[in-house]
């Protein structure tokens, strides 16, 4: 018999909190991270979207060396944070023994785009001998995960996976199966994002995707709702302490739950537009339940992609109800981008830790600025209110650009 696979930790840096359950509190109360961006002037930029879902109050020298910080990028940075929490939280003592057993596969879809910005920039205007030396290791995208394994001395598997908005579920699910293989006895796993720059901006707002509701930010993003008009952009971190549930135990670690399952597909259809059916997404959701030995009726909560999009709210949609049946009209279903705004590809982490907090404390956080219903969008999408419901299984779906489908399927550990 397979060897269940638990999560132990926690951590994580976004525009709701710096930790779990700053983070948590604010979910369930409904509140939203959408403000006016500071980390740049968008108006001095000519940028048409001047809202952001902004980490706040993000200090890096509370949580690492601050010369080290000057050399890290903001998504390396928010990585190490959210790290630090969750190691903490799971009490894995790492060790010259066990340090080659542990894995560290935290994910980025773009990488240190702040840095990469700065740098084209100065070399614009000052010349290539003005370009930082640490430039490189600040705008890789793997680089989170490795100055994560750097920070806590991890020697196992290191790396990061791409998979544009599906790069943190990707990057857990590949956590867990390496875990099942044996490959490794425990990982950190889970994605970091910081593209709140206007490079970022501009560049998602050209493909049509980003809200333009700059004066009036307080119904925005509106996934699912009718009049939603675009995604807004979010930045942060989010990871996870996966390991064996016997390691675990047998160090009387408190099992937050089980990560149970994982599927993965692709849509071949189209760089950044869904299938209009969802055969793709729905197709990963049952391989997602398969991977967990779970039925369709045993989902007591499903954590959407739900990016605001006319596109993927419709595509999503159908590919519920293309997986589930009738059973699509009786599962509760959110999206937490409302409050979050969409953290690229770290944000189905962030999404697995809500699954996870949903089982625990029986409260299903609500999809916020719900107010007029779309046809084509027709499901329980838990409006404006969190629900108290007793649930032992969810799954979380992150679908990205270049037709990327990833879910995770979470239960409750008894």
């Amino acid at each position: 018999m397979q060897e269940r696979i638990v999560i132990t930790g926690m951590g994580t840096v976004n525009p709701l909190g710096l930790d779990v359950k700053e983070t948590w509190n604010n979910v369930i109360a409904g509140v939203s991270g959408v403000g006016p961006i500071t980390l740049f002037d968008s108006r001095a930029a000519a940028l048409q979207v001047h809202i952001a879902a902004e980490v706040k109050g993000f200090k890096p020298e509370n949580f690492m060396d601050a010369k080290e910080a000057r050399r890290r990028d903001r998504f390396e940075q928010f990585t190490v944070a959210s790290a630090k929490e969750a190691l903490a939280q799971s009490g894995l003592e790492i060790t010259d023994a066990n340090s080659g057993r542990i894995g560290v596969i935290i994910s980025s879809a773009i990488g240190g785009l702040h840095s990469m910005q700065e740098a084209v920039m100065t070399n614009h205007l000052e010349g290539p001998r003005r370009v930082s030396p640490f430039l490189i290791p600040m705008l890789m995208a793997n680089g989170g995960a490795g100055m994560t394994a750097i920070e806590f001395g991890i020697k196992g598997p290191c790396f990061s996976v791409a998979s544009a908005c599906a790069s943190g579920s990707d990057g857990i699910g590949t956590a867990l199966m390496m875990l099942r293989t044996g490959m490794i006895d425990a990982a950190l796993t889970g994605a970091s994002e910081a593209t709140v720059t206007s490079m970022g901006v501009a560049a998602f707002d050209r493909v049509g995707a980003m809200s333009r509701r700059n004066d009036d930010y307080s119904m925005t993003p509106q996934p699912f709702d009718r009049n939603r008009d675009g995604l807004v952009m979010g930045e942060g971190a989010a990871v996870l302490v996966l390991e064996r549930e016997s390691d675990a135990k047998a160090r009387g670690a408190i099992i937050l739950a089980e990560m149970a399952g994982y599927g993965a597909t692709s849509d071949a259809y189209h760089l950044t537009a869904p299938q209009e059916h969802g055969a793709g997404g729905a197709a990963a959701m049952l391989m997602a339940l398969s991977s967990a030995k779970a039925n369709l009726d045993d989902v007591g909560y499903i954590n959407a992609h739900g990016t605001g999009t006319s596109l993927n709210d419709q595509a999503e949609t159908r590919a519920l109800k293309a997986a589930f049946g009738q059973l699509a009209y009786k599962t509760p279903i959110s999206s937490t981008k409302s409050m979050t705004g969409h953290m690229m590809g770290a944000t189905g982490a962030l999404e697995a830790i809500f699954c996870t907090l949903a089982i625990r404390d029986g409260i299903l956080p609500p999809t916020i600025h719900y107010e007029t219903p779309d046809p084509e969008c027709d499901l329980d999408y838990i409006p404006n209110k969190a629900r108290e419901v007793d649930i032992s299984l969810a799954i979380s779906n992150a679908f990205g650009f270049g037709g990327h489908n990833a879910v995770l399927a979470i239960r409750k550990y008894n």
